[in-house]
């Protein structure tokens, strides 16, 4: 099933196009990686797809029903965002951080529940951050406050998961990590959207792969489909080096 599915969709800022005519689905049970040079409209995307940027032209459809007919607390259940950057330097325990996972299911501003917490606590034990969940952000490493920032997402429990460059500021080992966590997302039913940078890790990793290029579709399809020598060379101006059928590195055309 598609979970998300985007309709030739463009997004404007003033006279500069953003996405120009971009449609494409995101299945549920599926790890979709979303690639592309700077400036290709990855984040605008994702954006678009939570409803967080208004669009010039197209349509979108989340769990079968138009993004627009969503209310805003019923789409904060159902889609989980996790932006970019790890800058969240706030005063506040890590374990506070993740419990605003959980606004969407209170009502005003009442204590987190039983299930709240254990909702959180899961959470940060799957992101490997448990061990500093009562440590402020303001006190964690740029690696850890990215791990938290993935919990609070997990805390949702949405069946739509968006993450854009969440591998940034995490280290080799905990890269592969956020890779599992994914998959096991998708094993569980989830529709994973992830932006990535580090092609070969989107190759190994993704079940499917969405190549942007100045606003437009410019590949999808599998990682080895969306990722030809072709696509490479017109898109990135890289030649591929490859170990059999693994992407391994690349150089400049």
């Amino acid at each position: 099933m598609n979970a998300v599915v985007l309709e030739h969709v463009s997004v404007r800022f003033g006279r500069r196009t953003a996405l120009e005519d971009v449609s494409l689905s995101i299945a549920a049970g599926a790890v979709t990686g979303i690639v592309g040079p700077n400036g290709a409209g990855k984040t605008t995307l994702l954006r678009a797809a939570l409803g967080l940027q208004r669009l010039a032209g197209g349509s979108i459809r989340v769990l079968n029903k138009p993004l627009v007919a969503w209310p805003r607390e019923a789409l904060a259940r159902a889609a989980a965002y996790l932006p970019q950057g790890g800058e969240a330097r706030w005063p506040m325990p890590a374990s506070d951080v993740v419990l605003l996972g959980r606004l969407p299911y209170r009502i005003g501003l009442g204590a987190p529940d039983a299930k709240d917490l254990k909702a959180a606590a899961e959470a940060l034990a799957r992101c490997d951050a448990g061990s500093f969940a009562r440590r402020r952000m303001d006190e964690l490493s740029a690696g850890e406050r990215a791990r938290v920032l993935l919990a609070r997402a997990l805390a949702t429990g949405a069946s739509i998961l968006m993450a854009d460059e969440p591998a940034a500021y995490l280290d080799p080992a905990h890269q592969l990590g956020l890779m599992d966590l994914f998959r096991e997302e998708a094993r569980r039913g989830t529709a994973v959207a992830v932006t990535l940078h580090d092609l070969p890790l989107a190759a190994r990793l993704c079940d499917e792969l969405v190549v942007l290029h100045e606003g437009r579709l410019a590949a999808g399809g599998t990682p080895a489909a969306a990722l030809s020598d072709e696509t490479l060379a017109r898109v990135f101006g890289v030649a591929a080096m490859r170990s059999g059928d693994v992407l391994a590195a690349f150089r400049r055309i």
